[in-house]
């Protein structure tokens, strides 16, 4: 078979696309960037093209084409690919097929999702049970890469809520972090979320398991439910209390699969962390040594427990923190959300900057456009707003020798 991704180099579809690659099928896709993900696939022997054309279609001839539930349905490949008949699905389509074959783990919620997702595919996997992963993160304990082949019947996938995404997933074990409203291009209220999280919980099994935060109302009617919290603390190398909830909600899975606690907790105290999710490495800039922490934290709850907990780590080095807030629309709507926790993370660093909003192309508007920007709202907080095309020389001529840069951003900021 010949599979067709549009949209490729988008961190969950990329993993979608591995799979299939392991499984024998010929595969291929676009994108309209060269980025690391793109990269990687091109090593794996996955054909990319860096544009997204008609003509790609017509070349390639595939049997299905799947595409990110972000592509628009002006997209070119998309229209082509429908002219032709076709198969065409989305990649969260394709990913619950794939459940259906597997014992398949589930981890959803608004924030921890692949923090916990790869600490319990590395217990699964440091236990001898061989898991297949499909995550939303790259590990360096599987060569760099977000997607692992396992010969087990195990699966451990993460559940996007995004657009209703994890409904067409059918678990054994859903493991639910947390819920805080988001994606408000798609879900009206908070009401609305919850609805999507019951409806997918439902399709567990009867002698399914739910793995409950215990901040969360139980009200899914899950036979099998089993609360957590941060009550076991771990030695973990990733700081902040929410990492030690999210390997609370791993050492119940491993009650639930009977690894042994001992083994479990081994594991999850050897967890090195995750692409873009705290990842920590030296760097020498013009001669200063640096300890530089990339986060894909935007939502802003994420931001300030990331801040509280790289200054738990590092409680008396310099602090400097920039952040780049993740589309207009979400800013707008967090706004006073993020006024406060901005002020907080001032209160927490040696220096708080914001950057300008990652404008997310097709799914923005131009009422938000007009109503926020980093500007007014870094003034309101009370924070230093540096514009993205300057912030490079700030923090080349402003950083000290020994200190810690923190860079929150979902977009590609990250890349400075």
């Amino acid at each position: 078979m010949k599979y067709y991704f549009i949209g490729i180099g988008g961190i969950g579809i990329s993993a979608v696309a591995q799979y299939f690659k392991s499984q024998g099928h010929d595969v291929y896709g676009s994108d309209l960037v060269e980025s690391e993900i793109t990269q990687l696939l091109k090593e794996k022997g996955i054909s990319v093209f860096l544009n997204q054309n008609k003509e790609n279609i017509d070349q390639v001839k595939p049997d299905i084409v799947a595409f990110s539930p972000a592509v628009n349905p002006d997209n070119p490949e998309y229209i082509q690919a429908q002219e032709l008949g076709i198969v065409c699905k989305t990649s969260p389509e394709l990913l619950g097929e794939i459940t259906k074959e597997y014992f398949t783990i589930a981890v959803c919620g608004s924030h921890g999702k692949s923090t916990t997702a790869a600490m319990a595919a590395l217990m699964l996997e440091n236990s001898d049970l061989d898991p297949t992963v499909i995550i939303g993160t790259k590990l360096k304990e599987f060569g760099n890469t977000n997607f692992r082949a396992g010969k087990s019947k195990y699966l451990i996938i993460e559940a996007d809520e995004y657009k209703r995404s994890f409904l067409n997933h059918w678990p054994q074990i859903v493991i639910l972090t947390n819920i805080e409203i988001d994606h408000l291009d798609y879900f009206k209220d908070l009401a609305d979320l919850n609805s999507a999280y019951h409806d997918f919980i439902s399709h567990l099994p009867e002698d399914g398991y739910l793995i409950l935060n215990q901040s969360i109302e139980n009200d899914f009617g899950v036979k099998n439910c089993i609360n957590y919290s941060n009550q076991i603390k771990l030695d973990l190398k990733v700081p902040g209390d929410y990492n030690q909830e999210n390997a609370n909600a791993v050492l119940k899975l491993a009650e639930i699969l009977d690894i042994s606690k001992e083994l479990a907790i081994k594991s999850l105290e050897n967890y090195q962390g995750a692409w873009r999710r705290l990842e920590e490495k030296e760097m020498n800039i013009e001669g200063k040594i640096i300890i530089h922490i990339s986060d894909y934290g935007h939502h802003p709850t994420q931001l300030i427990e990331t801040v509280k907990g790289i200054r738990q780590k590092y409680p008396d080095k310099f602090l400097t923190c920039v952040f780049q807030p993740h589309q207009y629309k979400r800013t707008l709507f967090f706004h006073e959300e993020f006024k406060k926790n901005l002020s907080l993370c001032k209160e927490l660093s040696n220096e708080f900057i914001l950057t300008d909003i990652y404008d997310v192309a097709g799914r923005e508007d131009q009422i938000a456009k007009s109503q926020i920007n980093s500007r007014i709202l870094a003034e309101e907080a009370g924070v230093k707003y540096v514009p993205q095309a300057e912030i490079r020389e700030y923090l080349k001529d402003n950083l000290q020798d020994g200190q810690v840069l923190l860079i929150m951003s979902a977009g590609d900021f990250y890349t400075l």
